[in-house]
């Protein structure tokens, strides 16, 4: 077996990866750095789904390459540590906010926008207030969104300065085994047979290799947390009926402990002037959002979510929300979608219905249905009651013809045990971003990278 030396291998080129990878090379310019992504190269990174469905390739374009997961998403960098994931349990609050800082200030040299979406203070409160008499929480966030159609030349220009600076990358090349010895790592081995040796492997698989990188935790003794699953559906309602909170907030996050169950049930991901999109896990698709810098549509979307978390003896939450997912793309070859007023009378929504709507589907693809063939009825009530509750602050929201597009699955990795420089028990070998559970977000994944880039640096004296 061929064998090549490094000084740091990192495993996978998202945000996480990168900045890791960035962080790096500038404070040990001399570094050997390998950086390994499975997926294509940005420019090549094109998904069939968009023009005639899912076709399941071996490595999704949407969920793998250089970007990530997040490079076709609208690009949102949410300025705020109380959303994008768990990287304050580790390494505390006061420490979070200055690593979104500077995470926030790698992003805008390799050409994120300057503009930030930040709401008036006395509006913020006023909304915070009308939330509250909702029975709804509303967390008021600075958001810098770069855009869909800008955010692949803004991550390819992190590729050019990485391969300038001497970094190499492999792309489409996948770490299958990580490589240990007495208790430290050893480096990985690759799938064309070669092996990658080095003191330093930085784990930055993404979503798509969550489930690889949980089996290497296994195989390792690396102790494991599961985090919750998130179900729901993905809201499509005509723009101006969101413009009493986006037009001041961009992105409302709003979030109620539903009445009859208590589970939390929030918004995500809110796109103004946007369009309904998929989103691939395997041979399952589920829905998402995006919404552009330079053009627009109609109609604004967003996700309601309720949240579930599991407990012994079940174990498994992503495949129960895999199991959902797959539901539903049985029903509908795909993505479902039903009028709010059909879903609430018990009819099958039909195309001749969907026509009756005042908002007309950014995804016609999607097939008219019933969503209440696949939501569990807990999931579907607290959905139900969320817009219900939303419609005092956004009137129209629970409209008869609001469009429920089906379903809309986030899995949120196991947490590995790590350190609070994200360190596992395995001397040299760090997980970070959304792969390892830290993170889910574009801005505390990057984040994240740069706390283990920073704790190799301290351990070799750079820093």
């Amino acid at each position: 077996m061929s064998q090549e030396r490094y000084d740091a291998v990192i495993i996978g080129a998202g945000p996480a990866g990168i900045f890791a990878a960035v962080e790096l090379i500038r404070a040990q310019p001399d570094m050997r750095i390998l950086l390994v992504e499975r997926g294509k190269p940005i420019e090549q990174r094109s998904c069939p789904a968009r023009r005639a469905g899912c076709v399941h390739c071996p490595t999704c374009a949407i969920m793998t390459g250089w970007g990530g997961a997040g490079a076709f998403s609208d690009g949102k960098l949410t300025l705020s540590p109380e959303v994008g994931g768990w990287l304050g349990d580790y390494v505390g609050r006061d420490n979070l906010i200055r690593l979104i800082e500077d995470s926030d200030r790698l992003w805008l040299e390799f050409g994120a926008t300057a503009d930030v979406h930040a709401p008036d203070p006395e509006v913020a409160e006023r909304l915070v207030n009308q939330a509250a008499l909702a029975d709804m929480r509303l967390v008021p966030m600075r958001i810098r969104h770069i855009g869909s159609d800008r955010s692949p030349a803004v991550l390819q220009a992190m590729h050019e300065y990485l391969t300038s600076s001497g970094v190499e990358i492999r792309i489409g090349m996948a770490a299958t085994h990580i490589r240990t010895s007495g208790g430290r790592v050893e480096g990985v081995d690759l799938a064309d047979g070669t092996s990658a040796l080095a003191p330093i492997v930085i784990a930055a698989p993404g979503r798509d290799g969550a489930e690889w990188l949980t089996g290497q935790a296994r195989e390792l003794g690396i102790g494991l947390v599961s985090n919750a699953v998130d179900i729901g559906v993905r809201v499509e309602v005509p723009a101006p009926v969101m413009e009493p909170l986006t037009d001041h907030l961009y992105e409302a996050k709003l979030i109620q402990f539903s009445r009859r169950f208590g589970d939390e049930v929030r918004t995500f991901c809110m796109n103004p002037y946007g369009e309904v999109t998929t989103e691939s896990y395997g041979d399952i698709v589920t829905v998402n959002g995006h919404s552009y810098a330079e053009k627009r549509t109609s109609n604004t979307n967003f996700a309601v979510l309720v949240s579930q978390r599991f407990t012994r003896p079940f174990q498994e939450p992503i495949t129960y929300g895999s199991s959902i997912a797959q539901l539903a793309n049985l029903l509908g070859e795909g993505i479902l979608v039903q009028r709010l007023g059909d879903l609430r009378a018990g009819h099958r929504s039909t195309e001749e219905r969907i026509a009756q709507s005042v908002v007309e589907p950014t995804m016609p693809a999607a097939t008219p249905g019933d969503l209440s063939f696949v939501l569990p009825y807990r999931h579907m009530v607290n959905i139900l009651d969320f817009l219900e509750a939303m419609d005092a602050l956004a009137p129209g929201v629970n409209s008869e013809s609001t469009l429920l597009y089906g379903v809309e699955v986030k899995f949120y990795s196991s947490r590995l045990e790590l350190s609070r420089d994200l360190e596992t028990k395995i001397s040299g070998l760090y997980a970070i971003g959304d792969g390892a559970g830290v993170t889910r977000g574009l801005l505390q994944s990057a984040a994240s990278g740069i706390v283990a880039a920073r704790a190799v640096l301290d351990s070799t004296g750079t820093i």
